[in-house]
This record gives C-alpha cells, structure tokens and sequence, in this order.
C-alpha cells in the first residue's frame, strides 16, 4: 500500500556475513593454511635434485604405494559394509539396537594405539582368529592385509555416520509406490534409493580415506614396519624426523598431501555431480 513503511529486516542469531566470513578465514588459516604452508616453505630449501632424489627413493615409493592403496581398499570396504549397517539401523528395530548403534562410535573414542594393540593381539599367529587363519596360509598381522582391517575398523564410523542420516530422511511412499508398480525389490533399490545414496556415500568415502592416509597409532603395531613391504608413509615421515632429517620428512609429507588433496578434490567433485544429477532426475 502507498505510504506504509518497508517491513524491518529481521535480525538473526548468529553475527552477520562479514564477521562470520572473516571469523572462517581467519580460523582457517589459523589452524590449516599456515601449518600447511610450512611444508611448503621447508621443503623449499631443498633443491630440486635431492627432493627428486627424497621422494622417488624405493623405500619412499614403497610406502606411498602401501599407504594409498591400503586406504583406498579400506575405504571401499567401508562403503559397502557401512551402508549395511546404516540400513539395518534405520530400517528395523531388533533387542540391543541402541547398543550396536553405540559401538559404530567407539572407533571415535578408543585411542588408536589401544585399537592397534588389539588388532595385532587378535590376528598374529598366535592369536584368536590369527591361529584359525594360519593353517589355511592366510596371514593378517604385519602384512599389508593387516593394515587394511585396522583401517577398516578405524574408517566405518565415518561412512555410517554419514549415511544414516540420509536413509532416516528417505520416504518410503515413493518404494512403496515402485514396488506396487511390479519392480523387484532390486530394481527399486538401484533405480529408487541408491541414486539419493551416492553424494553420502562419496562423502563417506573420502573422509574414511583421508583418516586411512594419516592413520598411525592403529596401524604401527599391526604393520610389523619392514621396510618396502609394510612400512607406511606416516611411519616413515616420523622415522625421518626422529633422525633430525627434517626436509626430507617434509618433502615425503608434501607429495602425500598434493596426491591426497587430488584425490579428494575429485571425490569432491563426483559428489557434487552425482548430487546435481540426483536432484534434476
């Protein structure tokens, strides 16, 4: 109407954009950016000769290539079986289902060293399941399979966590109606539900992936640590720095964190693409 007044902007809670903005770039770079950039800046002393030299060393290679590869695998695992356990914590009520839901967490809250002590404690060949798998010639503790199942244990929390929340918010009108349409139970799960899965599942995916990349504590006792064949990149950077060799663990974490930040930009980016997909279909 002509004359009335504009109506007054409602004020919010929280501070406005500026100071929310600047408080988020001033803490990340408080806490990220700037220890970050002292990679940089160390391994820039080193001329490009000897950081060749450092990070293309076969006992360097070796553990990148054990590091990368255990994770990946874990994190693959935990996709799979993590969406298991998110769907039989959503979707049906059973005696103890507070409880399980309470040990999805415990990884969180056990201290790595005590989840690595365990492990090798249960899979050596003297131990529990290790002396079951010995005589079939299956060996876990200090191979590369070993460090794969701790970080199985450590990464599953993450996955489960981030799907559960997703499969809660799911309606089951829209099942109902494809399986009242004559589609197999399959077919509405691949065609139906997993399309509104795959964003959390990616999310899952690189965060179970990067804790795998910089675990230590859970996976130095089952590794056994030799060199070239179960030694991780972490282990070796902390080998490094424990023989004053400061720049060369510096350069060895430096390519650890261009491979990873790659990895989980492209994780990133399919999770934004198959998000935008999901919500045009």
């Amino acid at each position: 109407m002509k004359g009335s007044k504009p109506k007054a902007k409602a004020k919010s809670v929280l501070p406005g954009f500026g100071i929310s903005m600047g408080f988020t770039i001033f803490y990340l770079c408080l806490i990220v950016i700037i220890p970050l950039s002292a990679v940089f800046i160390k391994t820039s002393g080193m001329t490009m000769v000897q950081f060749w030299e450092t990070i293309t060393n076969p006992r360097v290679l070796a553990s990148y290539r054990i590091s990368f590869l255990t994770a990946f695998a874990a994190a693959l695992i935990n996709v799979v079986f993590g969406l298991l356990v998110a769907w039989v914590l959503v979707r049906y009520n059973f005696p103890g289902k507070k409880l399980i839901d309470s040990l999805v967490d415990l990884p969180f809250a056990l201290p790595t060293a005590v989840a690595g002590i365990a492990l090798t404690a249960i899979y050596a060949p003297n131990g529990w399941i290790g002396s079951l798998l010995q005589p079939l010639g299956i060996k876990v503790a200090f191979t590369p399979l070993g460090i794969t199942i701790a970080l199985v244990f450590i990464g599953l929390p993450f996955v489960v966590r981030t799907v559960q929340p997703v499969l809660q918010d799911l309606e089951k009108d829209t099942e109902e109606a494809a399986v009242m349409l004559g589609a197999y139970r399959l077919r509405t799960f691949i065609k139906v539900i997993l399309p509104e899965l795959i964003p959390p599942l990616l999310t899952g995916f690189a965060m179970a992936f990067a804790r795998g990349l910089g675990e230590f504590g859970s996976v130095v006792f089952i590794s056994g640590n030799m060199p070239l064949k179960t030694e991780i990149a972490p282990l070796l950077i902390m080998t490094k720095l424990e023989q004053f060799d400061y720049m060369g663990a510096t350069a060895i974490a430096l390519v650890m964190l261009v491979i990873a930040f790659v990895m989980l930009l492209i994780i990133n980016v399919l999770q934004w693409w198959s998000g935008r997909r999901a919500i045009a279909g």
